[in-house]
């Protein structure tokens, strides 16, 4: 597989005898692995004195290094494992650039003051175990499906069953338009047009008394998103896959998208939330289809949450503050990388006792429960920390190492991210054919693997509502397994309207003999007409069903 990188022509310099050009792929890789691993850290130390704070930094640039090395190549493999993609860039930023300009600056974030720098090394310990067991557990997931791929003749079980595609219903699809149609336009009611293109504290005034409830307020937001994305997906697949729906009226699915784009627009929206849904509305749009889209997709995101996720933060306020300080000038004292503190304040809180095991997650499960039933359901984790650290701003983000730390300790942590590690395998298994075979899978690729970024951020409490909804909404237009023989073998729309308009066949001579029974005879053209093989677009290359 080549990468995107333009190289000098074989004729354009003589090569000495015997000597071998270097693979495109592996100079690619080179180049990125020098710019990401090497080169951004090493600006970074340059760029930011070190005031003597802790020797933590030490271990965040390391992580910087590590997952620096895991971006450069997932995108020079061009493969669609989005889910490890997203998990390593906000390891990269969150845990490994943010963390290293705070601590050698000694502006930490301001949500999180009077952080102790005794915490720090624990902290950076914390995260490199969890990324650890990670690693391990995706592993393990590796190894397993190289043995099933030996013992199954090269091809998984769903892959050597010829890959049913689960495909979307059309009806289905429909009506799931109209209900996020009816939610969408029930939120921009009840918030207010105007609200919505002001501040986005204004809005969050609007939606909190609206529905004072957290659980509440965060599974309406959720219903005036994710069924018209959904929807808006569903109907993607049909008009591509079906001939019957591609004379569906191109207006419906633009307006459906003009509505979502009011409700989730760059002034007033959540940052997370408006990118999870432009990501979407790209990858429907083809931008997975070939390996050269698919890297240029993987560098845009890194580089939208590098450099236009802190500019988005711009319009947050009614004074828009559009100050420039720097590329690492960002990180310092910003609220928006206040992850790794809080991972310091649950270690905090796990070793002043205070754990109560699964008592955060059983309060994530059940979500949906009114406070008004359960009096003393838990809090965000983000909120229970900044309450024990005494914090007077409450909506603090919570990470998955935070998260884990405050079920149960650090035997959690390992348990937690070595399941996720062997569990964002398989999605990432399923995936790499999923865009090709425009199914259900398809539109669950580009939606919740950039949405990782929020659930790794936390807190999972108040990210679980739109889980929730999301899955609801791609289980309402699912349609069975289909076999893609299968759908080669069903005559389309067009075929039918073909035989249609070809004239009937003549009756047969009386007299003549009938060809014998289970017998055809083949045309002249079809008996002198060759067999020619699909050859691949040029330039492109088809997906190994299980590359690393």
């Amino acid at each position: 597989m080549t990468a995107g990188f333009p190289l000098r022509a074989d004729g354009d310099r003589a090569q000495r005898p015997g000597s071998r050009p270097l693979p495109r792929g592996t100079l690619s890789a080179v180049l990125l692995l020098a710019f990401f691993s090497a080169a951004v850290p090493l600006l970074l130390v340059v760029d930011v004195p070190d005031i003597g704070r802790s020797l933590a930094w030490t271990l965040t640039i390391g992580v910087a290094v590590w997952a620096g090395a895991r971006l450069s190549f997932a995108i020079v493999s061009g493969q669609a494992r989005l889910f490890d993609f997203f998990f390593w860039l906000f390891a990269y930023i969150f845990m490994g650039l943010a963390p290293t300009v705070q601590i050698r600056s000694g502006l930490l974030s301001t949500t999180t003051p009077g952080m102790s720098p005794d915490l720090d090394v624990p902290a950076a310990l914390v995260v490199c175990a969890g990324l650890l067991c990670y690693e391990a557990g995706r592993a393990l997931a590796i190894l397993r499906e190289r043995s099933l791929r030996a013992r199954q003749n090269g091809a998984l079980p769903n892959e050597r069953a010829g890959q049913r595609v689960l495909g979307v219903n059309r009806g289905r699809t429909l009506l799931l338009l109209a209900i996020g149609v009816v939610f969408s336009a029930y939120f921009v009611q009840r918030i207010g047009v105007g609200t919505l293109l002001s501040s986005r504290d204004t809005v969050f005034a609007a939606r909190q008394a609206a529905w004072p409830d957290p659980a509440v307020r965060s599974v309406m937001y959720a219903l005036a998103i994710y069924p018209l994305l959904i929807g808006i997906g569903a109907l993607a697949v049909l008009r591509r896959g079906s001939d019957r729906s591609r004379g569906f009226p191109l207006a419906v699915l633009l307006g459906a998208t003009a509505l979502l784009l009011v409700v989730v627009n760059p002034v007033s929206s959540v940052r997370y939330s408006l990118g999870t849904v432009w990501f979407a509305l790209v990858v429907y749009a083809g931008a997975m289809l070939t390996v050269r889209r698919r890297r240029t997709l993987l560098g845009a995101a890194i580089a939208g949450l590098i450099f236009v996720f802190p500019l988005a933060d711009a319009f947050r306020r009614v004074t828009v503050d559009v100050s420039w300080d720097g590329f690492f000038g960002e990180y310092k004292s910003s609220p928006d990388y206040d992850a790794f503190w809080q991972i310091a304040n649950a270690l905090s809180f796990v070793h002043d006792g205070l754990v109560v095991p699964g008592r955060q997650a059983l309060g994530t499960l059940f979500f949906w429960v009114p406070r008004a039933l359960w009096a003393d359901k838990p809090v965000d984790t983000g909120i229970l920390l900044a309450d024990y650290s005494g914090y007077p701003f409450a909506n603090l983000s919570a990470p998955l190492w935070a998260e884990a730390l405050v079920n149960g300790g650090l035997i959690v942590v390992v348990a937690a991210f070595a399941g996720l590690g062997a569990l964002l395998r398989r999605f990432d298994t399923r995936l790499v054919p999923a865009f090709g075979q425009n199914g259900l899978w398809a539109i669950a690729g580009a939606i919740f693997p950039i949405y990782l970024l929020i659930l790794l951020r936390g807190s999972l409490l108040q990210a679980s509502g739109t889980v929730a909804v999301a899955i609801a909404c791609l289980l309402f237009v699912a349609q069975r397994p289909e076999r893609p023989d299968e759908a080669r073998l069903r005559p389309s729309a067009g075929d039918l309207r073909l035989a249609d308009r070809l004239p009937a066949a003549r009756p047969r001579l009386a007299g003549r003999p009938s060809e014998a029974p289970g017998r055809s005879t083949p045309s002249r053209s079809a008996r002198s007409r060759p067999a020619v093989p699909p050859r691949p677009s040029p330039g492109e290359a088809p997906d190994p069903p299980g590359g690393v």
